[in-house]
């Protein structure tokens, strides 16, 4: 008997037991099934916003994805240069995902990498005097920023200690207010120009003006941290990002080896 009453219990908890691939909502044909709901709704759960989350909410957003989906299709929105532009952008991230994700999660940085780089690139603290010019600059353009850069470097080379006071009259950048002072940068922070010129300088030296896309610098170094000092987390994942981009530089160089490419060089000058 109690074997009986166990058994029917057992087809009752079946019975009553929801399908995963129950349809919760249909919209002009398309079905929401209950899977979907249940794993959007997971997801909208780890997000604080000012409304409860709830199934329903979930269910009404998923149904305004789908009119809005539709809308688009009917529009032909698929084809505007734009949205293909963006198509094509998550589908070139979503391939390097699939193919290379798993020598992503290899990567490893050791301590002694992170010694070794950071001896090569160190942290300097700079205070700048900035004369912005266009990347597309004119020669005339070119030729009046750096003739204002030359006349204030002069005066640096009679007064070094006029950098702050000249900076805040002359610079053309937030920091100038602080005296040109734009605190601690790791190297990459730096344009490569910028960190080509304070590089194995002393405390205190100030450069001629060096060019960069930003425009015209007179940079004065005001100090370089010791390796001690630094952020590790930020350097390992520094380093962690030169062996993922060599990682997809060599994918790539197998993809070029099987393709077809020709480059116009004279366009590139």
């Amino acid at each position: 008997m109690k074997m009986t009453l166990f058994f029917t219990f057992l087809v009752s908890l079946k019975t009553f037991a929801v399908d995963k691939n129950s349809v919760v909502a249909t919209v002009n044909g398309r079905q929401i099934t209950l899977e979907r709901l249940d794993q959007t709704h997971k997801e909208n759960l780890l997000f604080v916003g000012p409304k409860a989350v709830t199934k329903e909410r979930t269910l009404n957003d998923l149904i305004n994805r789908e009119l809005g989906i539709e809308r688009a299709r009917k529009g032909r929105l698929d084809r505007d240069a734009v949205v293909k532009r963006k198509m094509e952008d998550v589908m070139y991230h979503a391939q390097i995902s699939k193919d290379l994700e798993p020598q992503f999660k290899k990567i490893k940085v050791n301590d002694q990498e992170v010694e070794e780089y950071y001896k090569g690139n160190p942290e300097y603290r700079t205070a700048h005097i900035l004369f912005r010019m266009r990347t597309n600059a004119s020669k005339p353009e070119r030729e009046e920023a750096m003739k204002r850069a030359l006349e204030v470097y002069s005066s640096l080379r009679k007064d070094p200690n006029k950098f702050a006071e000249l900076a805040n009259k002359y610079s053309q950048t937030t920091a100038a207010p602080n005296g040109g002072d734009v605190g601690f940068q790791p190297a990459g922070q730096y344009a490569p120009e910028y960190f080509k010129a304070i590089k194995g300088k002393s405390i205190g030296h100030i450069t001629p003006p060096v060019r960069t896309y930003f425009g015209i610098h007179i940079i004065k170094v005001l100090g370089v941290k010791k390796f001690s000092e630094i952020n590790k987390p930020l350097y390992q994942k520094i380093i962690y990002d030169q062996k993922r981009d060599g990682i997809m530089e060599k994918y790539f160089q197998g993809m070029r080896k099987s393709a077809s490419i020709s480059i116009n060089k004279p366009l590139l000058k």
